[in-house]
C-alpha cells in the first residue's frame, strides 16, 4: 500500500521527530512511503483567519502536490481537517472541486488510517507508566474521530491510561486564536493544564503537536513537569528481539 506523508508545519519545522516516528510505524506495518516535496501549508492558518480568497493558492499547491497519491497520512488530526474543507471552499468551481473532493476522501489523520484502513489496532508497541491523552478539537469536532486513538492506546503493553476531566474542553491554542486573545488562551490552558496534572500521569499524548507544545509549555512554565508525546511516538516504542525475552522475564527495556 503506498502512502504519501503530509508532514504539517509545526511537525516538518519543529517536531521532525514525530515525522519520522509515523513513517516507521507505517512501514513497519507493511506501507510504502513517499514524500512529495511540494507540499507547504495547507492554507488553516489564513482559512481561519478569515481570508478565503488568500489561502486558495496554498490548497490549490497542495491538491497538486498530492493528485497522484495513493492515500495521504498526516500526524494532526486538525490539519488534514484542513483538506476536508477543500470541497466546500471549492464548491462549484470547474477546474478544483473534484481535485478537493479526491484529496479529501483519500486523506487521513494517522491513527485513523492504521485503524479504519489498514484495520489494526495492536502495532506491538510498549510503554511502560501511566499517561492521559488529550483530545484535540479539530480532530474530533471537524474530523469527527473520537476513538482509533483510544483503539491503538489500550493495545501499547505497559501503558495504564487515566481518565483526563472536561477532555472535550479546548486548550486554548486554536492556531491564531492563542495569538490574537492571549488572555483568554492563558485561562483556558491553565484549566486544561490542572486537569492534566489531576490525573497524576507520567505521560501526556494527543494526536496533534500543536496542543501538546501548548499545554506541555504551560505545565513547565508554571512548574508541572510531565512527558509530552505525540502518538505516533508511542506507537513506534517496539521492543527488539532481546527486550522482548527479557520483559517476558521480568526484565527491563533498554
Amino acid at each position: 500500500m503506498k502512502v504519501s506523508i503530509f508532514s504539517t508545519c509545526l511537525v516538518d519545522l519543529m517536531f521532525p521527530g514525530v515525522g519520522k516516528a509515523m513513517v516507521e510505524v507505517l512501514e513497519r506495518l507493511g506501507c510504502e512511503t513517499d514524500f512529495p516535496a511540494s507540499q507547504v501549508c495547507c492554507g488553516q492558518p489564513t482559512y481561519n483567519s478569515g481570508y478565503l480568497e488568500e489561502s486558495k493558492q496554498a490548497m490549490i499547491n497542495m491538491m497538486l502536490a498530492f493528485e497522484h497519491s495513493d492515500y495521504v497520512v498526516g500526524p494532526s488530526g486538525s490539519c488534514v481537517a484542513m483538506f476536508h474543507e477543500y470541497p466546500h471552499v471549492f464548491k462549484g468551481d470547474p477546474q478544483w472541486e473534484m481535485k478537493a473532493i479526491a484529496l479529501k476522501e483519500k486523506s487521513y489523520e494517522f491513527t485513523q488510517f492504521i485503524v479504519r484502513v489498514l484495520g489494526v489496532t495492536d502495532v506491538g508497541a510498549r510503554l511502560d507508566g501511566s499517561a492521559t491523552y488529550h483530545r484535540s478539537c479539530h480532530m474530533s469536532r471537524l474530523l469527527g474521530e473520537t476513538e482509533t486513538p483510544f483503539m491503538l492506546l489500550e493495545h501499547v503493553d505497559g501503558l495504564r491510561l487515566e481518565p483526563l476531566k472536561n477532555a472535550d474542553n479546548c486548550c486554548g491554542f486554536g492556531g491564531t486564536f492563542s495569538v490574537k486573545m492571549p488572555e483568554i488562551s492563558e485561562q483556558m490552558v491553565d484549566e486544561k493544564s490542572a486537569c492534566v496534572a489531576e490525573t497524576g500521569a507520567e505521560y501526556l499524548i494527543s494526536a496533534d503537536m500543536g496542543c501538546l507544545m501548548n499545554i506541555g509549555g504551560r505545565m513547565s512554565r508554571t512548574g508541572r513537569e510531565i512527558k509530552v508525546m505525540h502518538i505516533a511516538e508511542v506507537l513506534n516504542r517496539v521492543p527488539v528481539p532481546h527486550e522482548r525475552t527479557a520483559a517476558a522475564k521480568g526484565g527491563n527495556f533498554a
